[in-house]
């Protein structure tokens, strides 16, 4: 689906995210952090989870303070469920979602700049892309470590934007999460949704520029 008409913009870069989005990587993390917040004898509800993808500081450490006191340690239990995260990728390695390779290389091709905005800090996002050999395939690399607020604020896709030297009317940003989507529509970026572990509602259809099944199929939203 798409909220907008493709002849009234001219897209000029495609903005990516990494977890859920480049990377089939989210399933992680859903695992990871019932088991570190259980194993410092919190109780976890199905939805906590899902609440918690892309959500970056300080809006993270807010949540589980509300969701479990003022006294939550959030540091301690982040490093715990990183551990966790290191020894599952270590297992299962890093899968690709489809056609992440294939639409980095046709945009490429194609003339479209890219970029990726992440929440992972920079060192940790380099370490992940050279190890699924997509590190060159990006004009500019943005992380959390290098804004004010992390998602759902728009600092990072704004940031973005600027080092490219676009406006943000001017690309595409990919999301797979609310929390990502709600940063980049923030930023004025025209957002595309590939969903990966839930759909998107009613309130966030209305801030997307396309709805697609798979990545390749951004080829079709560039070319129409």
């Amino acid at each position: 689906m798409s909220n907008r008409d493709n002849n009234s913009i001219n897209i000029k870069a495609v903005i990516f995210d990494l977890d859920g989005t480049l990377t089939d990587t989210e399933k992680y993390y859903q695992i990871a952090w019932p088991k570190a917040l259980e194993h410092f004898g919190y109780k976890v509800e199905p939805w906590m989870p899902l609440q918690l993808r892309s959500l970056g500081r300080p809006f993270a450490p807010r949540q589980f303070k509300e969701w479990f006191g003022e006294d939550f340690d959030y540091q301690t239990v982040r490093e715990y469920r990183k551990g966790i995260v290191k020894e599952m990728m270590g297992e299962s390695g890093i899968p690709l979602k489809p056609g992440a390779k294939e639409i980095l290389t046709w945009l490429r091709e194609n003339g479209y700049l890219t970029a990726l905005a992440t929440a992972n800090n920079y060192g940790r996002a380099e370490r992940l892309l050279k190890e699924i050999g997509l590190f060159d395939s990006f004009d500019k690399i943005i992380c959390a470590n290098m804004v004010a607020l992390g998602k759902p604020a728009p600092d990072i896709y704004a940031f973005a934007c600027k080092e490219l030297g676009l406006d943000p009317s001017e690309t595409f940003a990919v999301e797979d999460s609310p929390n990502g989507v709600t940063s980049a529509y923030g930023a004025g970026c025209n957002v595309i949704m590939v969903p990966d572990l839930t759909e998107p509602d009613e309130e966030l259809s209305k801030k997307l520029y396309a709805r697609v099944d798979c990545l390749m199929d951004i080829v079709k939203l560039l070319e129409a």
